[in-house]
């Protein structure tokens, strides 16, 4: 159980108990992990003990509380509440798998493929001319573009760097060298029509990323390349369960945190979503 202090008009304040659906046994991890961290450090001492800290940072993440009201439910400053958090986020963020294992461990499973798409995080609209690269032509919204990978089931097993909303999935791919790092690992992909050109062999049996067929104004698709179009899109739909999984962390409704921080924060809720997902 975590607290939320709701504040009156009044000198008096209201405090309420709220449910945190999460295992204990996600709470005992960052507990875990954060009590190896201050005996790294030589910190013996913190204002609450690691498990009360966990479910602060856990709730702040899951229920998108707010730093103020999480402090006052609790006794403790606000900027506690967020140096607690930005600490969990850089440890779990630690965490995370880089590009070239997450594949050796699926080659290892004995996995195939993997999924590949782009999800675009919203963000709060900012003035000025920097903003402007975060505005989504496609969403019709200001939000940071990242690049995921998932098994055949939809685990996630890997999140890209936070790049401004309007970057095309095909530019993060090329960025991050994926298709490199496939052929590397003798893994193939699944992606939508946003990859088409991104892979372009010149013998069509080394293709790894495999996409559908796109219509145009003059050309048709064909009832084979239909057919081969909704097999396809069944063989993907997983990875939209994998960012659904990821996206009930509320913090990610509309970040608020510094953008330069979101490739940490993005990381951060990959390793909790799996220790909830494989529980």
């Amino acid at each position: 159980m975590t607290k939320n202090k709701e504040h009156s008009e009044g000198t008096d304040s209201l405090v309420y108990q709220c449910r945190l659906p999460l295992s204990k046994s996600t709470i005992e991890h960052l507990a875990g992990l954060l009590i190896r961290h201050l005996k790294a450090i030589g910190s013996r001492w913190r204002s609450l003990p690691p498990r009360r800290i966990a479910l602060i940072v856990l709730a702040v993440l899951r229920h998108d509380q707010r730093l103020a009201d999480m402090a006052g439910g609790n006794d403790i400053a606000e900027s506690t509440v967020r140096r607690w958090r930005d600490e969990m986020v850089l440890l779990l963020a630690g965490q995370a798998p880089r590009l070239d294992r997450a594949l050796k461990k699926i080659v290892k499973r004995g996995g195939e493929l993997v999924l590949i798409d782009g999800t675009l995080v919203p963000t709060q609209r900012r003035t000025g001319k920097d903003n402007k690269a975060n505005y989504s032509g496609k969403h019709h919204r200001h939000g940071l573009h990242f690049l995921a990978l998932t098994d055949e089931r939809g685990k996630l097993v890997w999140i890209s760097a936070a790049r401004p909303g309007r970057t095309h999935d095909a530019t993060a791919t090329r960025h991050d060298k994926i298709v490199e790092h496939l052929k590397a690992a003798g893994l193939g992909a699944l992606g939508d029509l946003g990859f088409i050109g991104v892979d372009k062999p010149k013998d069509p049996d080394d293709q790894v990323i495999v996409t559908g067929y796109k219509a145009t104004r003059y050309r048709k698709p064909t009832a084979g390349q239909k057919t081969a179009n909704r097999i396809l899109a069944a063989g993907r739909a997983p990875v939209e369960h994998g960012f659904a999984h990821l996206k009930n962390w509320r913090v990610l409704t509309k970040l608020r945190t510094d953008p330069a921080k979101a490739t940490g924060l993005l990381r951060a809720l990959l390793v909790l979503t799996n220790l909830e997902v494989n529980r």
